[in-house]
């Protein structure tokens, strides 16, 4: 008697297997969405956050309680400027990450399919991308004034290095034999670049999005605090100089939810647009 039947097991053989269904073991590795851990996440924030404020271990002052931050928010909506600051800082932010996001698509596609102008964008994006953005204003209001368009420049610069470095990576990826199967049929470049290339980047292109919009609020948020009268951020910073602790929250909750729409249409463009994966 064998060592297996001794043990109670017998080897099947290939054949005695090959009817058989095999388990599927590789569930654990893909994403599904979970609404309803989400919500129940954010719920228990605000649960903690109010436990913490509404007992009075936490003076008012240092962190107001989620009621009061709402009514904030209802009163300065109805009766005050915020949804006139949102409205301002929204225009500039969808005008200076067009701008940058365009400029970026056409760079990072050159990069992508230009020996001349990689090497040329590749240490010029290296050298310039570190370097905070913010950090550019004050020479932009030297250069375009204190009014919109410094703002609106400093945005698209923020966006123009991610979009730039993830569309040419993204062209990178597209695998070679589909470029030369094109030329094999005589397809013009420019044919390969927006029927190939760019189709095949898509997905590493609104990964930038994601990263770009994201940078995109910050920098709108740092170049209104630094240089504006009127928008979120100098709302924000307003309200932080004169102690007003509830609608500096509330101006900040209203970023949170500017950040989480702007998400939110990035994903259903990647739905729609990358149905095929």
């Amino acid at each position: 008697m064998s060592i297996a039947e001794q043990r109670g097991r017998v080897d099947l053989t290939p054949t005695e297997t090959a009817g058989r269904d095999v388990p599927y073991r590789g569930g654990r590795l893909l994403l599904q969405p979970m609404v309803t851990v989400s919500w129940l996440t954010a719920a228990a924030v605000i649960a903690l956050w109010a436990t913490v404020t509404l007992t009075g271990r936490v003076d008012p002052l240092f962190l107001p309680d989620p009621i009061s931050v709402l009514r904030a928010i209802w009163d300065l909506s109805v009766h005050g400027t915020l949804l006139a600051d949102v409205a301002v800082s929204l225009l500039r932010i969808l005008i200076g990450w067009a701008i940058g996001t365009l400029a970026g698509l056409f760079v990072g596609t050159l990069m992508g399919v230009s020996s001349v102008v990689r090497s040329v964008g590749t240490p010029l994006i290296g050298t310039l991308f570190p370097i905070p953005k913010i950090a550019m204003l004050p020479l932009f209001i030297l250069w375009f004034g204190i009014g919109e368009p410094s703002k609106v420049a400093t945005i698209a610069l923020g966006v123009f290095f991610p979009t730039a470095i993830s569309t040419t990576s993204g062209i990178e990826n597209v695998g070679r034999q589909l470029v030369r199967m094109g030329l094999s049929f005589n397809l013009p470049v420019r044919s390969i670049i927006f029927k190939v290339l760019l189709p095949g980047a898509l997905p590493a292109i609104l990964a930038g999005f994601r990263i770009s919009s994201a940078l995109a609020l910050i920098l709108l948020v740092s170049a209104e605090m630094i240089g504006a009268e009127r928008g979120i951020g100098s709302f924000v910073l307003q309200a932080g100089s004169l102690m007003q602790t509830d609608q500096l929250l509330a101006g900040v909750v209203m970023l949170s939810v500017l950040g989480f729409l702007i998400s939110l249409i990035v994903s259903m463009v990647e739905r729609r647009v990358l149905k095929w994966r």
